[in-house]
């Protein structure tokens, strides 16, 4: 099982970790443990990057969605409706610092910096990358004519993943977010 940056998954989970843990409350352990009970699945599959793409690390989209920027912010942090529009559980602690855990545990981060209704900032990773190698994921949410331009950046990721993160965030964000707030 990969392991993820958050101090209190089971596979660094000693006695001393899970007395704080307790310390804090239930809800905090149940939290945890919740969201690192089980293993990713690989559900999503590993696409290999074209020859003339393999050395990208970066990705740039401009993205017309027909919702407000308000309606966009929401559906990216609230785990209910992440989870109505990709289909698969989401767990979003929707504040700055807060983590995350998307498409059933598929991708995990953390927010690091959020502005309501205008931007999203994330460290980002699939958890079948190398323990402790994140990305940044930065939504900025443009109003425009027709709704909201996101202006997407993806920066930081590994060499050989641009292909399949490419055709990933097409089919796991843009296109079900489209349909989503239609």
């Amino acid at each position: 099982m990969p392991t993820t940056f958050f101090p209190n998954s089971p596979a660094t989970l000693d006695r001393r970790r899970l007395l704080a843990c307790l310390a804090l409350g239930a809800g905090a352990l149940t939290t945890n443990l919740r969201l690192f009970a089980q293993p990713a699945r690989q559900m999503m599959q590993q696409k290999p990057s074209s020859p003339e793409n393999s050395k990208l690390t970066s990705l740039h989209y401009e993205v017309p969605i027909k919702a407000s920027p308000a309606r966009i912010y929401s559906a990216l942090l609230d785990a209910k409706q992440f989870a109505a529009f990709s289909g698969l559980p989401a767990e979003i602690d929707p504040k700055e610092g807060g983590i995350f855990s998307l498409f059933q545990n598929q991708i995990v981060g953390r927010n690091v910096e959020l502005v309501v209704n205008a931007r999203v900032v994330q460290a980002w990773r699939p958890t079948h990358w190398d323990p402790g190698l994140y990305s940044i994921a930065h939504f900025e949410l443009k109003p425009a004519a027709a709704g909201t331009t996101i202006v997407f950046d993806h920066t930081g990721f590994p060499v050989g993943e641009f292909d399949h993160l490419d055709a990933g965030w097409h089919a796991h964000y843009w296109e079900p977010l489209q349909k989503f707030l239609a």
